[in-house]
């Protein structure tokens, strides 16, 4: 099921000359931008939101960008805001949990309701442990789980049911296990939840491989495995889940970006040759590689187009593990 959705982010892009968007390499395209950022700071979310922003203005591809952290509700809080004030110098940062928390009923909004611009980046998820756990394998973590379930909490940076949560049942389910059986602690965004398991509240995290890796240079953390489909070139030693135990898990999330709802098509096409224009940067690229994201661009319709086809198959397999 996911290996569709890793493929369809591959396979999308979008040639900007069709849409008659033509601006001169190195030239402004926007002139400010302000980032929302559904969460707290030190998640997937900020981070995707501050680079792409570093990027983009250091490029001189946008004049100047703020940002603003903006927590609740699952990420529903910033949704309803931008939808309220119909702000259209305001770019939202989301990616999957926007898709996965309107099929719960987090919040009552989908991504139909804002203006989709585009996908950017994808990321890969991770298992990851505490530098001095005495889990040191993804096979030790599996025999513990297998031992007790209960006796391992499994952190994440999304709410009961979300993403972080599905990834850990994935992998739960693929070893064989039950993935009913996970015990799960919600954090607000990525960084609490790297906190609780620095702390010890938690035995292992799932979150994205990108807000893993920096940790894991520093020497904070061990990351089990990735939900790649192979071993990524930035992490060479590091064993994807199915290679550790897990046959058949692969998970890529991705991350871009929402305007307001009733945004004019000349708006919209100069954020989305912004954005398409920053992949040829020396800054995005320095961003890029920090950050150990995968590129995917597709905006526009090809953007609702994935979305649709994601809320289709995730709503499959949440109910599969009877999350819905």
């Amino acid at each position: 099921m996911f290996k569709k959705i890793t493929a369809a982010i591959a396979a999308t892009t979008l040639l900007l000359s069709a849409a008659g968007v033509a601006v001169a390499d190195g030239h402004k395209v926007v002139d400010d931008i302000k980032f929302l950022i559904p969460g707290g700071a030190g998640g997937g979310w900020d981070g995707t939101a501050r680079g792409t922003g570093e990027a983009l203005t250091k490029s001189g591809l946008v004049g100047g960008a703020t940002y603003e952290n903006m927590s609740g509700g699952g990420g529903g809080l910033a949704i309803a805001h931008i939808i309220e004030t119909k702000d259209q110098d305001t770019l939202m940062v989301n990616s999957t949990p926007i898709v996965i928390r309107s099929l719960q009923g987090v919040f009552p909004q989908s991504f139909r309701d804002l203006t989709p611009i585009a996908g950017t980046v994808g990321d890969y998820g991770a298992m990851v442990v505490h530098k001095d756990s005495s889990i040191e394998t993804m096979q030790g973590l599996l025999a513990a789980y297998a031992n007790d379930p209960k006796s391992i909490a499994i952190g994440g940076g999304s709410v009961a049911g979300g993403m972080d949560h599905l990834i850990a049942a994935l992998v739960m389910k693929n070893a064989g296990a039950n993935p009913m059986d996970v015990k799960y602690i919600p954090y607000d965004a990525g960084g609490k939840a790297m906190a609780g398991l620095l702390s010890g509240e938690i035995a292992a995290l799932t979150t994205g491989f990108g807000e893993a890796a920096e940790l894991a240079r520093q020497g904070e953390v061990n990351i089990l495995c990735v939900t790649s489909p192979e071993r990524l070139p930035t992490a060479p030693d590091t064993p994807t889940c199915a290679e550790a135990g897990s046959p058949g898990t692969e998970f890529v999330n991705w991350r871009g970006f929402f305007g307001a709802p009733g945004m004019s098509d000349e708006k919209k096409a100069q954020y989305i040759s912004a954005l398409e224009k920053m992949y040829s940067t020396d800054e995005w690229a320095t961003v890029r590689d920090r950050n150990g994201w995968v590129e995917i661009f597709n905006a526009d319709a090809d953007f609702v187009k994935f979305l649709e086809g994601q809320e289709e198959e995730i709503g499959n397999l949440m109910r599969e593990l009877g999350f819905l």
